[in-house]
């Protein structure tokens, strides 16, 4: 009999047991517990701000970059049109007259550049005093008599040295805000007697 009480038992299903909910109580956080977890945010916080510090200092720096390389290009674009001005200069002073009437007809592209500030421009205008001054279109009233001005040179009595004279002129008192006679405009139209 004793097989069989034992051997009811070995068959029965035992029930589980239900589950026991736990609570523990515990006090407050201790401060360094508290830092302990903030620790991966205040690392990922200071990284934001470091890669927001480095990105500005990026933009800055292009941003300085640019303006000197604009800058540099102004200077290289300025030195070379006042060495093109130089060589138009001396050409227009020339006692060849072909080659005055280029080196006039050169400074009058030239001077239309914005590259060209109100003291070159009025440096230019040297070119063509002497040509307009001989100019049999200008009024008797204003011409000066040959013996008065220094340093005249045999081209400046050319027609199209004249005629270049007057059109850079033209230029010339038009980007400095000045007015141009009508003479100096007939002659640079080619319309006055050559």
């Amino acid at each position: 009999m004793g097989a069989r009480k034992h051997g009811a038992y070995a068959g029965a299903v035992t029930p589980s047991p239900l589950p026991v909910d736990v609570v523990v109580q515990t006090g407050p956080a201790e401060w360094w517990e508290v830092l302990a977890a903030l620790g991966p945010l205040a690392v990922l916080l200071a990284a934001v701000i470091g890669a927001a510090v480095s990105l500005r200092t990026l933009k800055q720096r292009a941003a300085a970059d640019t303006a000197a390389l604009a800058q540099q290009r102004e200077a290289d674009n300025r030195s070379e049109w006042w060495n093109r001005s130089q060589w138009a200069l001396d050409s227009s002073l020339s006692e060849d007259p072909r080659r005055a009437e280029l080196g006039l007809g050169v400074m009058a592209v030239l001077a239309e550049s914005g590259l060209a500030s109100p003291e070159e421009l009025k440096i230019i205008t040297v070119a063509w005093e002497d040509p307009l001054d001989r100019a049999p279109a200008r009024p008797a009233v204003i011409a000066r008599p040959e013996a008065a001005v220094p340093g005249h040179r045999a081209a400046s009595r050319d027609p199209g040295v004249q005629i270049a004279a007057a059109r850079l002129r033209l230029v010339t008192d038009r980007r400095l805000g000045l007015a141009t006679p009508d003479w100096v405009k007939d002659l640079a139209a080619g319309t006055r007697q050559r």
